[in-house]
């Protein structure tokens, strides 16, 4: 189904956050501050700018402080995959949290980025959503566009929409932190520690890894020395300079 809305996400919050030490030896790393805000709050606040009304958030570093803090959260509605006892990795947190999230698309967003000046980037994902042609649409960003990204570019984007791993060329595109899965590529997967990667590769193989370039500014926020950084950057964007 073309333009198919989703209504509910999945937060990918249960990360030690070893790069943000000493910051997370007394703090998750989803309830850091930038900007006045935790990281956390400034994904779930576009998910309901984009209509979702429920998430599920996995926890498991500090996970109390990380639960207290979501227990009071208004909108969308919250609910806990607890990996406490074993840490599961991008796509085994999804495989167990399966249950709560449904059998239709759904959003996957990274509890650590987060993005200005574009705040319907997630219903235009949504917008062009395919299930016919797509098992997975990624937002990217351009490196011109993203501040605190230190790695290479992650895909290269064809005429048609397809993605192919980029290896770092220059003219790739960065991997920005939200997508749409259709949760039937998990058929058959055991909630254990496994990557999303796994199934990016797959649906590339497939020809159903599809990408959207967001509008805006996108951040993330990796290390202490990053906070500095995403905040000038909120505060450039919102002076509209």
């Amino acid at each position: 189904m073309t333009g198919q809305v989703p209504t509910k996400a999945m937060v990918l919050a249960a990360g030690l956050g070893k790069r943000m030490l000493p910051i997370t030896e007394r703090i998750p790393k989803p309830l850091v501050p930038v900007a006045g805000k935790p990281l956390i709050d400034w994904g779930l606040d576009a998910l309901v700018g984009a209509g979702v009304g429920e998430a599920v958030v996995n926890v498991h570093h500090l996970a109390p402080q990380l639960i207290a803090h979501l227990d009071e959260c208004a909108s969308p509605h919250v609910s806990i995959s607890d990996e406490s006892e074993e840490l599961l990795d991008s796509a085994g947190g999804i495989v167990k949290a399966l249950p709560l999230l449904g059998a239709a698309p759904f959003y996957v967003l990274n509890a650590d980025t987060f993005w200005v000046g574009g705040a319907d980037n997630l219903a235009e994902l949504a917008l062009a959503w395919d299930s016919a042609q797509m098992d997975i649409l990624l937002m990217l960003a351009n490196l011109e566009n993203a501040t605190g990204h230190t790695g290479r570019t992650d895909f290269l984007l064809a005429g048609d929409g397809r993605l192919s791993r980029a290896g770092g060329a220059p003219e790739g595109l960065i991997y920005a932190g939200a997508a749409i899965v259709n949760p039937a590529i998990f058929a058959g997967a055991r909630a254990e520690p496994h990557s999303l990667n796994l199934y990016f590769d797959r649906a590339i193989a497939a020809g159903r890894l599809f990408g959207h370039v967001m509008k805006g500014h996108w951040i993330t926020v990796g290390t202490p020395d990053a906070i500095a950084a995403a905040e000038a950057a909120v505060l450039h964007r919102s002076a509209g300079t």
